[in-house]
């Protein structure tokens, strides 16, 4: 019997704190990309900033992502040393529009919530809408979405995400990095 994530509205969650949340994640991953038409090796877009603690799930995300695909050939966008944030996502997206008719695209990025739900990683089959939390219009990303609920939201959101505990995003990067590290090797 297969260990499956939590679903629901076809969306799978795994809680940062669970033991097999790397071996649930990935294989949940693994299940997308069989089931997926787009057979190129993925593109991952981890959006975010290095200047908020909150928003920093992305670029730690993709920074730890570089060391574990060297070598592989996938493209990673996004890391902490040059993030993909809010002013030049779509530059990104323009110069990835030719590759998206063959590539998976995953977009990772951070996200707020209820209060039971920190620590949550989603997954879904359907673009991520950055910045949705903070109220901004930014174009829908990828073709598999991974968001961290990194703190609550509802109130002072800025101030919220100035103020997540690190410990908390750097679980989270490093669950996703070696989810996805584990479900491309499994393709």
């Amino acid at each position: 019997m297969a260990i499956q994530p939590q679903k629901k509205d076809g969306v799978s969650r795994i809680h940062m704190d669970d033991p097999l949340a790397v071996v649930i994640f990935s294989q949940a991953m693994t299940d997308f990309f069989l089931s997926y038409p787009k057979k190129d090796k993925p593109i991952i877009i981890c959006i975010g900033t290095d200047r908020s603690t909150g928003d920093s799930l992305g670029p730690l995300t993709g920074w730890r992502l570089l060391s574990l695909l060297d070598g592989m050939g996938i493209e990673i966008y996004g890391t902490v040393e040059n993030p993909v944030h809010a002013t030049n996502l779509a530059e990104h997206l323009t110069l990835l529009e030719q590759k998206t008719a063959t590539h998976p695209i995953i977009a990772v990025d951070a996200c707020l919530g209820q209060i039971s739900s920190v620590g949550t990683i989603l997954l879904e089959q359907a673009p991520l809408k950055p910045g949705a939390g903070l109220k901004k219009m930014l174009p829908g990303v990828g073709d598999f979405s991974i968001s961290g609920v990194v703190n609550v939201g509802g109130f002072m959101e800025f101030q919220v995400l100035q103020n997540t505990r690190l410990n908390t995003v750097l679980k989270m990067a490093q669950i996703i990095a070696n989810s996805i590290y584990l479900s491309i090797n499994r393709r």
